[in-house]
């Protein structure tokens, strides 16, 4: 922070607007935020957030050629304490997606009314992700129809597996109720994660979870003890 306001930078590869969203933040909210700089390039925006160590920066994904989600990833792999709010000028989910998994912690389209972007930053400098609420559904929808065409795509067997991998269990216990030996159940879990699209066991967890995998069995009485 800087004389007790928050530090924003901003990463918009047009000028005029990065200079209006300057002016409507110290207008409405100078006493909040201070604008302390912007740059064009996505390549650049590292650097003007650690020149001066911005709580906030405000990045447009629309950013050749680097691309915005690219320089949210590399804003947060250097200063993991700067909250990102990324912006676009397009309502694409998949980009929305992806500026999240990069690490925003909030999502705008540019269409939103510029008066109400104050709220906004202060949620997300308080550890709130924002996120406008119809895109929120549309992504949670896509998200869905993503876990349904998975289950789809999997053979019983292949189900089966993933369950046991998602319960926690080492290869060498998948092994057992899979009957196949220890070095057939790691390729098995290997190529199952290609299929998950999964970068790890830890995912394919998440991913089970939110298919209904780990879901205790209704049906299922608990032994007498």
């Amino acid at each position: 922070m800087q004389d007790g306001r928050h530090v924003v930078v901003i990463v918009d590869d047009h000028a005029l607007f990065a200079q209006g969203l300057a002016l409507l933040l110290e207008s409405r909210a100078g006493e909040t935020f201070t604008v302390a700089g912007s740059v064009t390039a996505g390549e650049e925006a590292v650097a003007l957030v650690g020149r001066h160590r911005a709580d906030i920066a405000i990045v447009d994904l629309a950013l050749p050629p680097l691309g915005g989600v690219e320089t949210i990833r590399r804003i947060k792999a250097a200063y993991p304490a700067t909250r990102v709010l990324a912006l676009s000028g397009t309502e694409d989910l998949s980009l929305a997606a992806a500026a999240l998994r990069a690490g925003a912690d909030g999502y705008l389209g540019k269409s939103a009314d510029p008066e109400v972007l104050v709220a906004p930053l202060l949620a997300i400098v308080a550890g709130v992700r924002v996120l406008r609420g119809e895109l929120l559904d549309a992504l949670l929808a896509a998200a869905d129809r993503t876990v349904d065409s998975l289950t789809e795509r999997l053979s019983p067997r292949e189900i089966e597996l993933w369950t046991l991998l998602a319960r926690g269990l080492e290869t060498s216990e998948i092994a057992k109720p899979m009957l196949v030996s220890e070095r057939t159940a790691k390729r098995m879990i290997a190529s199952l994660l290609h299929k998950l699209g999964a970068a790890n066991r830890i995912e394919a967890a998440a991913l089970a979870g939110r298919c209904g995998l780990l879901d205790p069995d209704p049906d299922h009485e608990p032994a007498a003890r």
